[in-house]
């Protein structure tokens, strides 16, 4: 079988749609990968010789002048012609595999497609696109109801549907007679523990470009020592190492890690059991310049703050190499759960997180984290965390450590074939009524044309 995995988002950054490519393309089935270029893709998913990457052209930035109204349903437009033009025209595949968000304009172009060219169409809900633009325009927003409309309407026409939560599942059931199958993400098996020499390795290269990580020598980094025999080992007297990554965006309000760091300075200066912290954020995102420039007035003694982008190599191994995880991720609809938590559990690095309605599913209380509501809470979990660090840890983090083990032993390719597997063997190909080559034809031609539609505009 041929499958299409679509992802109108940049491929690099969309790990679960690049998983499912290399779960299918590992069983056999070949993969046309569809979606934005930007972030390099993991190097099995570009090696891989059932995999083939299609680039769909990005819309250009629209003149200021024209309404926000007009703009949406102009790009709209755009992103549809040009996902046409990614998808095969004249070769067919047997099923297509779509993520949303962003449900529009994928779910309907895509619905039409598959119903010409007599492919099998299968949704994968990650969130709700309607909740993340009732964000900014406000529920009540026409724009809002309208992307309900289309991303409801058109989500009911799938042959069948995965989610990526419990919650999710139940609420697409009970609110769009959607029946879909969870499938929690799971790590990758590059997300792993790793020992202190793999620690001190990466340490020793990244403080090339980031000096607050060096040591007092070249042999050392701020983490780690090589004895005198050449053994590794880490510091006593070292720092914490917290590690967050945010998309610098509204969505996640990267001030409540910021005030809590804030009240850890303030109580490092009065005491003296709470240890330097070097924190690690990464990401890219509009408000990122907004708050580097907030960190620097702030002037911090005790908090280091670097904000590197990481290679897909390096990512799990800074993961790995940290004491505490944060997410600041909350969920538009409250029903999907933080990748980003997911990877860290897979490098047995316990995570506090910020509370929405199925955090739960990943994320247990003083089980394998925190969850916390506010700064507040942030401040006082971070402020227990590094209470005489490193020569006296806490043995409920260790706990927490140990729990993580359970979750890492179920992994993304054991989890996907016992759930996502079954259905895509349970799909019959390309329905009776075959395809209408005479209308693909004039669309072939049209999209042609409407790909020359930005420079008249």
């Amino acid at each position: 079988m041929r499958v299409g995995v679509v992802v109108l988002g940049d491929i690099g950054r969309s790990p679960r749609m690049c998983y499912h490519a290399l779960s299918l393309a590992e069983n056999g089935y070949e993969v046309d990968l569809i979606g934005y270029s930007g972030s390099d893709p993991p190097d099995q998913v570009k090696s891989n010789k059932n995999i083939s990457i299609r680039h769909v052209r990005k819309v250009s930035n629209l003149p200021n002048f024209i309404p926000r109204l007009v703009k949406y349903f102009i790009k709209a437009f755009l992103q549809s012609i040009y996902l046409i033009l990614c998808l095969p025209l004249f070769s067919y595949l047997d099923c297509i595999l779509v993520q949303t968000p962003p449900g529009v304009p994928t779910l309907p172009v895509l619905y039409f497609y598959s119903l010409f060219k007599g492919t099998r169409l299968l949704v994968d809900f990650h969130n709700y696109s309607h909740t993340i633009l009732s964000m900014s325009c406000g529920e009540s927003h026409p724009l809002v109801k309208f992307t309900y409309f289309l991303e409801k309407h058109f989500g009911q026409q799938a042959v069948t549907s995965f989610c990526v939560t419990q919650a999710m599942q139940q609420d697409l059931y009970e609110n769009w007679e959607i029946q879909a199958t969870a499938l929690h993400d799971r790590p990758a098996e590059k997300f792993r523990p790793i020992s202190v020499e793999e620690k001190h390795e990466l340490m020793i290269r990244l403080s090339s470009e980031y000096p607050a990580l060096k040591g007092s020598d070249d042999k050392s980094t701020i983490f780690t020592s090589q004895k005198e025999d050449g053994s590794l080992s880490l510091l006593e007297n070292r720092p914490g190492l917290i590690v967050s990554s945010t998309s610098w965006t509204e969505d996640e309000d990267f001030s409540i890690l910021l005030e809590a760091l804030h009240q850890y300075e303030k109580c490092a200066i009065e005491c003296s059991n709470l240890s330097k912290l070097i924190c690690i954020i990464t990401g890219k995102g509009d408000l990122k310049d907004f708050y580097l420039n907030k960190i620097k007035e702030m002037n911090f003694k005790y908090v280091q703050f670097i904000t590197p982008w990481l290679t897909a190599e390096d990512y799990p191994l800074v993961l790995s190499s940290a004491d505490l995880g944060v997410s600041l991720h909350t969920s538009s609809s409250g029903l999907d759960l933080p990748m980003k938590v997911v990877d860290m559990f897979g490098c047995g690095l316990p995570v506090a997180a910020i509370g929405f309605p199925a955090i739960g599913e990943l994320v247990k209380d003083e089980v394998n984290g925190r969850v916390f509501k506010d700064s507040e809470e942030l401040a006082n979990i971070i402020q227990d965390w590094f209470k005489q660090f490193p020569t006296k840890p806490n043995k409920k983090h260790a706990s927490y450590r140990k729990n993580l083990e359970a979750f890492r032993s179920a992994g993304w390719s054991e989890n996907w074939n016992k759930k996502a597997l079954p259905v895509f063997k349970n799909l019959k190909g390309i329905p009776s009524g075959g395809e209408f080559p005479i209308f693909l034809f004039f669309l072939a031609l049209f999209c042609v044309f409407a790909a020359y539609l930005p420079t008249a505009i």
